[in-house]
């Protein structure tokens, strides 16, 4: 039997970074039509059934309202919810344990930060419906849907169309305490407060997965100085100051802002990196979220340990180059 988790985060999107930048609103009207337009894309390559996580919005049965499935099944999973991060942790778990062919997540780089720290092996599929969005793609959820849907039946090779993502390991005195995909970022700022970063003069040190051009946030800065994509095998560590090289980078959605940089450097697949001593904070995935008194060891390392993640792409082409679509095998001309 094939089988899907579906994770939407009805929280994603909707930040202060629209008061203070000019990020738009992904509101939940939407994330349900996304979710309907995936449930449609299952149903009809012959999934045999879908989870749903609950959410304090009920993203899932709003989804599930108005539309007609002819043989996918989908229940809500059974579990109970908090209204916070530690839900999409909890069903990527539960997912896990079930053996689902793979995960669909709607939300942002935080979305699906807390997504890889439950998901273990299964192979997500991220879809980008938050601010900070350099970790999923921005993709329709038809194909989105069709793609998953293809690795959940086994009709790809689901090690020859994913990648294992990097993933940034934060320690403090020694201690794993949590984990990021794209960006560690200390900031002076001593209360996690409205979590978003967005003020570029209280940001002193970040280490980064993936710096690419194009992309909203702090991996934008990295880029400036080298692209570094998600497969690379390298991470970036940067050292902000007013005195610095003063970098132009999108910080927001119609923030771009110069950033002084001090120094910036190169960093491999298990290498480690000690941060500056000093009271704030440490954002994870552009939202702060660990509150640093005193003078503890802070240090972070770059790993593939990440989540396995689907490339859309790569999977819909070698879905129809097998034939899938057609039916049948088909002849080449």
């Amino acid at each position: 039997m094939s089988t899907i988790g579906i994770i939407a985060n009805p929280a994603s999107g909707k930040d202060i970074r629209r008061l203070v930048a000019h990020a738009s609103v992904f509101d939940n009207n939407e994330k349900t039509n996304i979710l309907q337009r995936i449930l449609l894309a299952l149903d009809a390559i012959g999934v045999d059934q879908a989870f749903i996580m609950p959410d304090y919005y009920g993203l899932g049965p709003r989804a599930l309202d108005g539309i007609r499935l002819s043989r996918l099944q989908v229940e809500m999973l059974d579990m109970p919810t908090t209204g916070t991060d530690r839900d999409s942790t909890e069903a990527a778990a539960r997912l896990r344990a079930m053996e689902v062919g793979a995960i669909l997540v709607l939300g942002g780089d935080g979305t699906n930060r807390v997504v890889a720290k439950g998901c273990g092996d299964v192979p997500i599929v991220p879809i980008s419906t938050g601010t900070n969005n350099v970790f999923p793609s921005m993709v329709e959820g038809t194909v989105a849907g069709l793609a998953a849907g293809v690795v959940a039946m086994k009709v790809v090779d689901v090690n020859r169309v994913s990648y294992r993502a990097k993933r940034l390991e934060v320690y403090v005195d020694h201690e794993l305490i949590d984990i990021a995909l794209v960006d560690v970022v200390t900031s002076s700022d001593l209360w996690i407060g409205t979590r978003a970063l967005w003020n570029p003069s209280q940001l002193r040190e970040v280490v980064l997965a993936r710096a690419e051009p194009g992309c909203i946030g702090l991996s934008s800065l990295g880029s400036c100085f080298q692209a570094l994509g998600a497969r690379e095998e390298q991470g970036m560590h940067l050292r902000l100051g007013p005195n610095g090289v003063q970098v132009l980078a999108p910080l927001g959605p119609g923030l771009v802002t110069r950033v002084g940089v001090q120094a910036h450097r190169l960093i491999a697949v298990g290498e480690e990196v000690r941060l500056q001593p000093g009271a704030g904070t440490l954002a994870l995935d552009g939202e702060r979220e660990i509150e640093i008194y005193g003078q503890p060891e802070i240090s972070v390392r770059l790993t593939q340990d990440g989540p396995r993640v689907v490339d859309i792409c790569q999977c819909i082409t070698e879905a129809a180059s097998l034939g899938f679509f057609c039916g049948s095998p088909i002849q080449k001309l």
